[in-house]
């Protein structure tokens, strides 16, 4: 695994610690949860995408009334 530095304000490590002693984790764990979901939203968003274009070719087949889409 490769570390890298960082620079933060003493305030904001001090209230990330207690976020992760509150998680019963450390903030190096924190971290990298993020730095994961961030190199992640990218992959979320095209597949988001290609859902919607997919989407977009299904048809309903006609307009219904408010209790028609209510009922099981």
């Amino acid at each position: 695994m490769k570390k890298i530095s960082l620079s933060a304000s003493e305030n904001l490590i001090q209230r990330a610690r207690e976020v992760a002693t509150s998680r019963n984790t450390t903030l190096n764990s924190l971290f990298r949860e993020w730095l994961k979901e961030l190199a992640e939203t990218k992959e979320r968003s095209e597949r988001l995408d290609s859902l919607l274009r997919r989407l977009e070719t299904c048809d309903a087949g006609g307009t219904f009334s408010r209790e028609e889409m209510n009922e099981r």
